[in-house]
């Protein structure tokens, strides 16, 4: 299951960067995060850089926990989640087009339990469209934020 929705942001791709791996404010700028702990920040990388993450989802109250497991400075990061027998991988890339700064979100989730793997079956196309409909805000939150600045 695999989905990715982008939005241009009239800034350059330094200011997107810096928006999106502001992790100790985010919560101010991105609705449906309720709250963010930063668990483990390492020295000079984003690498293994680890937060918990409150969300509402579809209605509910939901806490991943979730690290960095690549980055390009100025160009992407990808994150990692465990949870529910699953296994979940976002993405944020930036790209620059002329003056403007195309920021991509792509989600990924792999069922790994027998019950993830049923329910992922069943739900699975319901689910992508309230997932591409909840990225997408939380791009217009994000390039609301970096446009206001």
């Amino acid at each position: 299951m695999e989905t990715s929705v982008s939005i241009l942001i009239n800034k350059p791709k330094e200011d997107v960067w810096e928006a999106i791996t502001d992790f100790e404010n985010c919560q101010n700028y991105i609705e449906a995060i309720e709250s963010l702990e930063i668990l483990h920040n390492p020295e000079d990388t984003l690498l293994g850089f680890k937060w918990k993450e409150t969300r509402v989802m579809f209605g509910k109250e939901s806490t991943e926990t979730m690290w960095i497991t690549a980055f390009a400075e100025n160009e992407f990061y990808q994150a990692r989640a465990e949870s529910h027998g699953s296994i979940y991988t976002s993405r944020l890339s930036i790209q620059e087009e002329g003056d403007q700064t195309r920021l991509t979100m792509s989600f990924a989730g792999e069922a790994i339990s027998f019950f993830a793997k049923v329910m992922s079956k069943l739900m699975s196309s319901m689910i992508m469209k309230s997932m591409d409909k909840a990225l997408l805000k939380d791009l217009e939150d994000i390039k609301a934020h970096v446009e206001s600045k």
